[in-house]
């Protein structure tokens, strides 16, 4: 897996808390990425209908609230709309070893578990919870 979510969710913050319009390279400047990585999620988080632009203006705006806004939502908007992949498995497991042949049954199994955990967090996490978060740290650290 890549760092797609993480970045989404920190440029939707960004979006949300920004008091001005923030171009593509500004917003890399803060990811620590090129500004084509950054269109290219923004575009995935404009595709699913998370954020909108002015054409031939810099800034982006979020939809509805960032309360509005679950992390399950962002995590489909730049990963599609099948399911959270948090433990893929590899391919192609020899059907003559005992534990080739029972290991995607078995793990298939546990991470289905996993999966759906994380799927009830995620939808139970909103983009304004992780910005209540930060807003706290930066407080308790004296930055704001």
């Amino acid at each position: 897996m890549d760092t797609g979510f993480s970045i989404a969710l920190h440029l939707l913050i960004l979006i949300s808390e920004s008091e001005t319009p923030l171009s593509s390279a500004a917003m890399a400047a803060s990811v620590g990425t090129n500004p084509s990585f950054v269109r290219k999620i923004l575009g995935a988080l404009k595709r699913a209908g998370l954020i909108t632009s002015r054409r031939g203006a810099a800034g982006f705006a979020l939809v509805r609230p960032a309360a509005d806004v679950t992390l399950l939502q962002v995590y489909k908007a730049v990963y599609g709309k099948g399911e959270v992949e948090i433990f893929p498995m590899h391919g192609n497991p020899n059907d003559e070893c005992l534990v080739g042949r029972y290991i995607h049954p078995t793990l298939g199994e546990v991470f289905g578990a996993i999966r759906a955990e994380a799927e009830r967090k995620m939808a139970a996490t909103t983009v304004a919870d992780c910005i209540a978060d930060m807003r706290n740290r930066a407080k308790t650290d004296g930055a704001i």
